[in-house]
């Protein structure tokens, strides 16, 4: 079904005529087939950070691309779906200015409630002309031309970079807009490390590895255990592998959607997962991630995770170990261990 973004672009799909489109942040709502299906003589480019959001691809004319940047060609139109993060849209805007043309039209839609009248602000200096051009479904769409050429975007440049001292090991963190705790260590990751006690890893997966915090911590700790750093975000690995060469430890770094895309076992499992879907809550990403992990560990191989201790993680963990033990709660977050 198409998000609520998707059906204000198709209500005003006479803006969406280009012989060549690129969608930035788009998600998997059909709304990339939809628009090849309009155009089919039109070159759609369907461009996202994030794996879970490729489309099922049944159009010739659509290529997808999940990476950090967008590729460095230029469109007749380019589509931005606004994300929720301000410094995220802001880094997009600018790519997108960095591989614009002068005539190159941009079209930025999104949910009232996630910011995207934020969009004209963020551009005022930079384009010479725009408009609203609808407002529905508890979202606007904005068109915007004439934009002002930026051939100086180096994803770097929108790094941040900060020192923190957790259990007594001291790091230096890079993160990107749009990774999970920007600029900060999240203080369920600070007492999740604080807390666990690994017995002789070798192998390791970090599941959903953010800007590299959790692997960075433990290859300090554990210098002969190999760990896999996974995250469903190519933007997270930028970061991770900042992180990891700044601080001059070694891990693999993996794009994955879920550990049961991951070819491998290991005798630790170690994690923060997500629980959110965009702006919503979704429990079942992190059910399902339990469910596949007693398959992916060694026998009496652990699992180590934190979670809002509000979530319902005991009844996942109850389903698919034979026991498990709360390591710590302070009411605000949970320390959970579960043996394979």
């Amino acid at each position: 079904m198409l998000s609520a973004a998707s059906q204000v672009l198709i209500r005003n799909q006479e803006y969406l005529e280009a012989e060549s489109i690129l969608l930035v942040n788009h998600i998997n709502d059909g709304f990339a087939e939809q628009l090849c299906n309009l155009y089919p003589n039109t070159s759609v480019t369907a461009f996202t950070s994030i794996l879970t959001n490729q489309t099922e691809a049944k159009s010739q004319n659509l290529e997808q691309i999940v990476a950090a940047e967008l590729p460095k060609k230029s469109f007749d139109l380019v589509v931005l779906f606004y994300p929720k993060a301000k410094a995220e849209a802001q880094m997009l805007l600018d790519n997108i200015r960095a591989i614009s043309s002068e005539t190159t039209r941009l079209l930025v839609v999104g949910e009232n409630k996630g910011g995207v009248k934020s969009a004209i602000k963020q551009l005022k200096n930079d384009t010479q002309f725009s408009r609203k051009v609808d407002s529905a479904r508890h979202c606007s769409l904005f068109q915007f031309s004439g934009l002002t050429i930026n051939p100086d975007f180096q994803l770097a440049n929108y790094a941040k970079q900060f020192e923190i001292n957790v259990a007594g090991t001291p790091l230096s963190l890079v993160t990107l807009p749009g990774v999970f705790s920007h600029g900060e260590l999240d203080k369920g990751t600070e007492l999740l490390l604080e807390t666990i006690k690994l017995n002789n890893p070798k192998t390791l997966l970090d599941f959903a590895t953010g800007c590299g915090v959790i692997s960075t911590f433990l290859a300090k700790h554990y210098t002969e255990c190999q760990i896999v750093a996974s995250d469903v975000s190519a933007l997270a690995l930028a970061a991770a592998k900042l992180t990891f060469t700044k601080n001059g430890v070694n891990a693999e770094l993996k794009l994955a959607d879920g550990i049961s895309s991951i070819d491998a076992k290991f005798d630790y499992i170690v994690s923060n997962p997500p629980f959110h879907t965009g702006l919503a809550t979704n429990y079942d990403i992190t059910q399902l991630f339990i469910a596949d992990a007693k398959k992916q560990l060694n026998k009496q191989g652990e699992l180590l995770i934190v979670a809002n201790s509000f979530l319902p993680y005991a009844d996942a963990l109850t389903d698919e170990f034979d026991c498990f033990i709360k390591l710590k709660d302070n009411k605000k977050f949970t320390i959970y261990s579960a043996t394979a």
